[in-house]
């Protein structure tokens, strides 16, 4: 007998029968899934490719007849069953057939003399027996839910389940399908070097502690290095989603953007959780495996140790503080000491100094903070507005101001986070293998130099160029008169507005000026954002790898690093996901309208 079938016998309770909620045993439409199972049991010298087999055709045998029962013995060599009514003689014993592994029924009394489906006693069902009828639907469905677990059972085999119960069918079915957490830890080493095997030039590394338990795992194909070092601007986004499987855990990504603004995973890693060391040790995987001379802009938080740890890795690259990440980080600063309404206005003037293209716009967003809260003034030219404000910073952006630009990866990870570990990497390997695969296909129906959203954008800027006077000052530099007056240096790739310079695509000052000395703007506008460029990001294809569920191991996999599962495990309750992000930063909080202080209404104020 196996571990899992010894388990599930271990934890088999006796789920009773729910006479209020009873199917007519004659009710052909209700009773038709138990009785399919009527002849599961036919009688002495049946026999079975295990004992688990043979239990299997016992519950439903039972359940198509309407009675329960209880083993007298129950281990690796017999098994003796009686009904579970008081005197009722019906009752079956089964066996090893000798010099085989088959089971074999020996002795068989058939007859009930018990009430059978009338009686309350209920019938035994298992968890293991409920998790091997849910497995078809769970494979088909994933996001099968307890509930509808519970209702499916009671509807088709009139079994009444609590959640509890359903939960824990579920997990089984899971594990029989993917396989258990612990096996996956175990073959960690194996899956880590497959994908190396199957995808050449791939960075996989993991670390374990010094009792062997999990520690960390890092990914990135060679797929997504190529596509990053030869199609991608040199931008990535770092930022971090819960895992909420068996063992809990945080996943660190490292995402870019390709020429049509679409997500590019890059890289990725499942830690314990989001600490400096976890962060640094990331980064390093990171330098090694996108190599490259350019300097890099990454849009990722301030804190957890990644200003300091991004300096350290990374010495020649831009860190753009994350707009998201500094607003919340002011919001928590200053809740308490304003309304609802006045740290609302301070957000959004923080968001109006990020996004303003020159000094003067900077200045008098922040001198609007000023107005409300002096201390608030302090904490925004105190927090280093040249990682953050357009007027001050260095890098190259391309108008993204946040880190949480990777949802749809993060949807992803969504639907694979309570996997195994393996299983859970090889799904988003799947999904990015997908991805690059329709969009390269997409792409060669292209017609257009720049990609869709960037030739979109340049027409609309193309349109309102048209209405523009130019004038012709010095060299490459140029009036152009409109709504306002901006100078453009054609040279330099430049404009007073800095719309060209945030965003690398000419603005419509500079089309005007183009378009006067008879060049096309097609050839001012960054290359990253060329169908050319787009191509060569999704030139390189994610192969898939074999063996994920049923691994051939051989002896040079004997030999490598034993892995077992971190010691962490998911706390009771339910687990909080990650919640899509909203434009709304701060709850509105209570207002007492006697005396105007915050957290309490006037029935609790303390002036009353």
């Amino acid at each position: 007998m196996s571990n899992i079938d010894h388990i599930v016998d271990r934890i088999g309770l006796d789920i009773s029968f729910d006479p209020a909620s009873a199917l007519p045993a004659g009710d052909d439409q209700h009773r038709k899934a138990a009785q399919q199972w009527e002849n599961t049991i036919t009688g002495v010298d049946q026999r079975f490719s295990s004992f688990s087999e043979f239990r299997e055709a016992l519950h439903k045998y039972s359940i198509a007849h309407g009675f329960a029962y209880r083993y007298k013995k129950n281990d690796s060599h017999r098994v003796t069953v009686k009904c579970k009514c008081q005197g009722c003689p019906w009752r079956i014993y089964a066996s090893r057939l000798s010099t085989t592994q088959l089971v074999c029924i020996k002795k068989m009394n058939s007859k009930h003399t018990c009430e059978g489906a009338s009686v309350k006693a209920g019938y035994r069902a298992t968890r293991g027996w409920v998790g091997n009828i849910i497995k078809e639907k769970l494979k088909a469905s994933p996001n099968y839910k307890p509930k509808d677990i519970a209702d499916d059972i009671k509807r088709e085999y009139g079994i009444q389940l609590n959640y509890s119960q359903a939960w824990r069918a579920k997990e089984i079915a899971r594990e029989q399908l993917q396989g258990s957490y612990k096996d996956s830890y175990t073959l960690l080493p194996f899956f880590c070097e497959k994908i190396k095997e199957t995808n050449p030039g791939s960075v996989v590394t993991f670390t374990t502690k010094e009792d062997s338990s999990f520690h960390r795992l890092f990914v990135s194909f060679h797929a997504s290095i190529s596509g990053f070092q030869q199609g991608c601007r040199p931008l990535l986004f770092l930022d971090t989603t819960p895992l909420n499987s068996k063992y809990q855990g945080t996943l660190l990504t490292a995402t870019s953007a390709d020429g049509d603004d679409g997500i590019f995973p890059v890289a990725f890693a499942v830690v314990d959780a989001e600490t400096e060391d976890n962060w640094h040790w990331f980064l390093q995987e990171l330098k090694s495996a996108v190599s490259t001379s350019q300097q890099i802009t990454f849009i990722a938080d301030f804190q957890n140790g990644l200003n300091k740890s991004l300096a350290e890795v990374f010495d020649n690259c831009y860190h753009s503080y994350c707009l998201r990440h500094l607003a919340e980080k002011l919001n928590r600063d200053i809740k308490g000491q304003f309304s609802h309404e006045a740290r609302r206005f301070m957000i959004n003037d923080l968001y109006a100094a990020a996004y303003a293209p020159k000094f003067e716009g900077f200045q008098c967003s922040i001198e609007s903070i000023k107005g409300i809260s002096p201390d608030a003034y302090d904490w925004v030219t105190q927090s280093e507005p040249d990682h953050w404000a357009n007027t001050y910073f260095p890098g190259a952006r391309y108008d993204h101001m946040t880190s949480n630009f990777g949802q749809q990866f993060y949807s992803w990870v969504s639907e694979a986070h309570e996997l195994p570990i393996t299983h859970m990497v090889d799904v988003l390997r799947g999904k990015m293998m997908e991805t690059i695969y329709t969009r390269r296909v997409e792409s060669n129906q292209w017609l257009t130099k720049l990609t869709p959203s960037k030739e979109d954008k340049l027409q609309k800027e193309t349109a309102i160029a048209r209405s523009f006077q130019v004038l012709h000052l010095q060299s490459s530099t140029f009036e152009v008169r409109g709504e306002s007056a901006d100078i453009v240096d054609v040279d330099r790739w430049d404009c007073t507005c800095k719309t060209w310079h945030l965003t690398g695509l000419p603005c419509c000052h500079a089309i005007a000026v183009l378009e006067w000395i008879g060049r096309s703007p097609y050839d001012y506008c960054s290359k990253y954002f060329t169908t050319e460029s787009y191509r060569m990001t999704y030139a390189e294809s994610i192969q898939p790898v074999p063996n994920v569920d049923r691994p051939i191991l051989d002896e040079s996999t004997q030999e490598l690093v034993t892995v077992t599962p971190p010691p962490t495990r998911r706390p009771p309750g339910r687990p909080k996901m990650k919640q899509p992000e909203s434009a709304e930063i701060i709850k509105r909080s209570l207002q007492c309208s006697k005396c105007k202080g915050l957290g309490h209404n006037k029935k609790t104020c303390k002036d009353s």
